[in-house]
């Protein structure tokens, strides 16, 4: 054996002391061979003797010409980068750390070096944001031609940093843009599943817009970044931006299921800005939705099928013919269902192993995205809190939370998985832990719960609480009641409807805040009276809007507080101009900020005499904070499933005043209890004492009832 295998024995069975030795002979050896002096350095490093490593590797620079030394840098530095990758391969992070550190000092403008040294850094849980601006790794990138960069790394160490939101990480993604000039899509089809996980895990759409609007920066008019940039403007609050990019990528469409997908973004950012729809946008919206579904292509991409599934999301806010919108619903969502299985086959075609014995405890799993600062949060978990954990499993499957987002719900269930936005790796979860019956919390508002239900996971899927059903024709049940949906309701649902006896949720209650709110402030005389609305833009049809200005005609000293989440501006213009309309002073109309929070919102809510409900789109949540804090409420019944929540919740309390069902009634009742002190203190007191008899305040009694629905259920699936 040579004395060069020698050294690569002693290198690769750590015995770095005898390698040392090694080269120390081969240096007496011969003096004039400068590798030499390079592995014998690398030796100390190996053995933690920095200084020796240090003086060995200068002593040797030293003795060339400016010229040499350079050169036997370069030699330097390679032999060192070999060995930085060898240790990173072996797991051996510290090891890497410390050569790549003494590679930085040698040569600090050495990119690919800075890339490693911030993913080793990462994972030994060292890096810190400083690092960029201590190593200048951005203006170092600025500066290194693309062909000296390893772009599968910097794609890597892209895909790590970004998730830290920082102002010095964007500087540092746009430095890497010219690395990515001949590679546009690789680089966005990396950076844009990030920002919608910062989005909606992290909750700053604010940063995620960042993050797109570099990508535009590579491809001005990317349709899928234009798409997603327009929600994280609406998202942010951002609504004229967000409608002007809306129609961006409309105006890029070139086929029907992108232009209705473009017309649901322009739908979303104009209605959650506080304004209202021209008739001729919802007009095409509709058209387009019709055509696609009387003529679908006969091929859509993955990714253009997840357009299917929402398209139809605001038309239940424009009007209330659930005859149509649900037919227009189950025929989108059957033709989603289609693509994602194909797209998904191997998948589809495996079987269910879920044992069929009567008396074991069933597995029940939740799906959902929105357990955080949501309604679908504040509702569900009393199911959670009561469930009977002899007879029943749970299984959490939740999308885009963080660890924070789900503390409270991880110590009520047996298991808590938490996913991106990984369709089968979600379904082959569901899969694998035998759930029996999967619960949809989400609804259609997110495609990636849908993508899941439409691969049907369990044996018995369930759509409950989020929303109205999605007509995936996988699922097999929507919980309902004998109000929220009219008797003839099955005629057009593709789902079975499974009818509670009472409501289709209930709560024990809800925690309260203390009130910021009083009438000094609002300049609201002590004996007038105050209505309120509390909705988002969504729900504020201008037709229901005009139906409270009556209210606030034929009632005088009476003011409107408006609370809700849209633009300033275009809210009070759009309610100003309507009141004006109907005679009332704008002066009477009182638009509120938003609360800090829910407990301080629903504390809050206690300023107003009467709330006015929204139509063709009930309030559920708010409905049911008004209800529990004695508030009477005014509502307008409709045919569709979200004109009856407070229909419902109101005749679980046992309360009929307020309960309208023509436009002309809604008028008559918000004048009365507004004219009648006495009828709304009788509605307060009856409010207050339903608290102990209502259905709708027993969650554990509710949690009883779906628990025997879902017995029914999988003994209706076993037979």
């Amino acid at each position: 054996m040579n004395w060069q295998q020698q050294a690569q024995e002693f290198l690769l069975k750590n015995h770095y002391n005898q390698l040392a030795n090694l080269y120390e002979q081969a240096i007496t050896a011969e003096p004039d061979v400068i590798t030499h002096y390079w592995h014998l350095g690398l030796a100390y490093l190996l053995q933690s003797q920095e200084e020796a490593a240090q003086a060995t590797w200068l002593v040797a620079i030293a003795q060339g010409s400016e010229e040499e030394a350079e050169q036997w840098a370069e030699e330097l530095v390679q032999i060192l980068n070999i060995e930085a990758q060898r240790q990173l391969d072996l797991k051996n992070f510290q090891t890497s750390w410390l050569i790549r550190q003494h590679i930085r000092e040698i040569v600090p403008a050495f990119t690919n070096n800075l890339l490693h040294l911030i993913q080793i850094a990462i994972n030994l849980d060292y890096f810190t944001i400083e690092h960029l601006n201590e190593w200048q790794v951005a203006t170092i990138l600025e500066k290194t031609s693309p062909e000296k960069v390893d772009s599968v790394l910097l794609l890597q160490v892209i895909r790590q940093l970004v998730e830290c939101t920082t102002p010095e990480t964007l500087v540092f993604v746009e430095a890497c843009l010219p690395h990515y000039a001949e590679n546009t899509e690789t680089f966005i089809n990396i950076l844009m599943p990030v920002a919608v996980k910062i989005s909606n895990q992290t909750h700053r759409p604010d940063f995620a817009a960042n993050l797109a609007e570099l990508c535009l920066k590579l491809d001005a008019e990317h349709p899928d970044t234009l798409r997603h940039l327009s929600m994280f403007y609406c998202n942010t609050g951002c609504y004229q931006q967000a409608i002007e990019i809306a129609k961006r990528f409309f105006n890029n469409c070139d086929n029907t299921i992108s232009q209705v997908q473009g017309s649901y973004l322009i739908m979303r950012a104009i209605l959650s800005s506080g304004a209202w729809l021209e008739k001729a946008i919802a007009q095409r919206h509709n058209s387009l939705v019709t055509d696609l579904v009387q003529n679908p292509p006969e091929t859509i991409t993955p990714g253009m099928a997840n357009y299917l599934i929402p398209a139809n999301y605001f038309l239940p806010y424009l009007k209330d013919q659930p005859q149509e919108t649900r037919f227009l619903q189950n025929q989108l969502a059957q033709l989603f269902q289609k693509n994602v299985q194909v797209a998904n086959s191997t998948f589809v075609d495996l079987p269910w192993s879920n044992c069929r014995e009567k008396n074991r405890p069933l597995k029940i799993g939740y799906i959902a995205h929105t357990l955080r600062g949501h309604s679908v949060g504040w509702l569900s978990r009393w199911l959670f809190q009561h469930y009977d954990r002899e007879l029943f499993q749970t299984n959490l499957y939740l999308i885009y939370q963080s660890p924070e987002d789900h503390k409270w719900f991880r110590e009520q269930v047996n298991c808590v998985h938490n996913f991106g936005a990984e369709i089968q790796t979600i379904a082959a979860q569901i899969k694998a832990d035998e759930i029996d019956i999967l619960v949809d919390l989400d609804s259609i508002t997110l495609d990636t719960t849908c993508q899941v239900m439409a691969l049907k996971p369990a044996p018995v899927q369930v759509t409950w609480l989020g929303s109205d059903a999605s007509g995936i024709p996988a699922i097999d049940y929507f919980i309902a009641d004998p109000y929220v949906l009219p008797e003839n309701a099955q005629e057009y649902y593709s789902e079975k409807l499974w009818r509670l006896p009472h409501t289709y949720v209930a709560v024990d209650g809800f925690e309260v805040g203390i009130p910021t709110l009083r009438r000094e402030q609002l300049e609201i005389p002590s004996d007038a009276v105050i209505y309120l609305s509390a909705q988002q833009g969504f729900k504020r049809h201008p037709d229901a809007l005009r139906l409270q200005m009556q209210i606030l005609q034929q009632v005088p000293n009476s003011y409107f507080l408006i609370k809700g989440k849209a633009d300033e501006s275009t809210i009070q213009q759009f309610f100003t101009q309507i009141a004006e309309s109907e005679g009332v002073e704008p002066n009477r109309l009182k638009f509120l900020p938003r609360d800090p929070d829910e407990f301080i919102h629903r504390a809050n809510l206690g300023i107003a005499d009467i709330v006015l409900d929204t139509y063709p789109y009930n309030g559920a949540t708010t409905t049911l904070e008004t209800l529990w804090m004695g508030i009477p409420l005014v509502t307008r019944v409709g045919q569709q499933f979200a004109a009856r929540n407070s229909y419902t919740f109101m005749m679980n309390v046992g309360v009929t005043e307020g309960i309208a069902w023509t436009d002309e009634e809604y008028v008559e009742w918000g004048v009365r209890l507004g004219k009648d002190p006495a009828l709304r203190q009788q509605i307060s007191w009856q409010l207050r004492r339903s608290r102990q008899t209502s259905p709708l305040w027993n969650a554990k009694q509710f949690t009883r009832e779906m628990e025997k629905g879902y017995k029914q259920m999988w003994q209706n699936y076993c037979q």
